[in-house]
């Protein structure tokens, strides 16, 4: 299990090289990629969203590529098209950006929904099908969308459906003055440092890490106190939708994912409780009356992880 600390240490370090005083979000992230789920990250513009994605996607190493979303933007632009060959005589297909390991979606609310709704099966099932065939995706296969605040001119809501795709959410903010600083600073080099960022592991370690965090042990009093939380969203009056069992699966892998990164191979409630803000906050909805008032998704989750017990558990298996 040491392996996956030293694995996530790595990369941290060579993204904090040009993301600085975001530990928590690069933590974040990875734990997501651990769990073989997909990152939506939102926030105002200018706050390095597009960086932060291209660092972890560059760290990584693979395949990489990136799709810069549009109101025009079609689905065959995501999934590929068929383009006739006029010296054959025959349709050859040229295949999608979607077909890669990590698919960076800038600013996936641009899109129309239409296009929106091409990477669903993408998330969900890791293959597309496009003019009735389908098209395995490389394994793993991770995409990181980055969406403007609802209230940005020219956006498209993402549908409840696909935000439920998507493992965690994350909003980066603004960095603290002596990481502005230094950001500036850094303004007088003549190369950018992500354009010095090298891979530091590779697709293979990925996926033993992938593989390595499935053995993190969650004792039965933690899996109550996961179900517990999941059942308060689902019976809180605030809410019109509570999270859905894809939503508990996430959580309880999350934690897993969390315990390791940390060190240990099982989860203590620490692990739930600081994974569950960004896993839960986007599966929830609340109600209208509440929301003019100005009550968040975070406040509520925050609210029912406050008045559930904490469980005992082991700390040995």
């Amino acid at each position: 299990m040491k392996q996956v600390p030293e694995w996530s240490e790595k990369i941290t370090r060579a993204v904090e090289t040009v993301v600085y005083g975001k530990t928590d979000v690069i933590q974040k992230i990875l734990v997501a990629i651990l769990c073989r789920g997909h990152v939506l990250i939102e926030d105002v513009p200018g706050v390095a969203k597009t960086i932060v994605a291209r660092a972890i996607a560059k760290s990584l190493g693979g395949q990489f590529k990136q799709i810069q979303c549009t109101p025009d933007l079609l689905p065959s632009d995501v999934l590929g098209v068929s383009i006739f060959n006029p010296k054959t005589g025959e349709f050859n297909f040229k295949q999608g950006p979607v077909v890669t390991n990590v698919l960076l979606v800038d600013e996936i609310n641009r899109a129309t929904p239409r296009t929106q709704s091409a990477l669903l099966e993408a998330m969900a099932e890791g293959q597309v099908s496009v003019e009735g065939k389908s098209i395995v995706l490389p394994d793993p296969f991770f995409l990181i969308a980055t969406q403007s605040p609802m209230e940005s001119e020219g956006t498209f809501p993402l549908p409840e459906v696909q935000k439920d795709r998507f493992f965690l959410s994350l909003s980066i903010g603004y960095p603290d003055r002596d990481s502005e600083s230094t950001v500036m600073l850094n303004q007088r080099n003549e190369t950018r440092p992500l354009d010095e960022l090298e891979p530091v592991t590779d697709i293979e370690t990925t996926r033993e890490m992938q593989k390595a965090i499935l053995e993190v042990h969650v004792d039965e009093g933690i899996k109550d106190y996961i179900l517990a939380v999941i059942k308060d969203t689902r019976n809180d009056d605030r809410l019109i939708l509570g999270v859905s069992p894809r939503g508990s699966l996430a959580l309880y892998k999350g934690a897993q994912a969390m315990a390791a990164i940390r060190g240990r191979d099982y989860v203590v409630p620490e692990d739930v409780k600081d994974i569950a803000f960004s896993v839960l906050a986007k599966r929830v909805l609340i109600k209208s009356e509440f929301s003019a008032k100005g009550l968040h998704e975070i406040d509520v989750i925050g609210s029912i992880l406050d008045k559930i017990e904490v469980p005992g558990y082991k700390d040995a298996v």
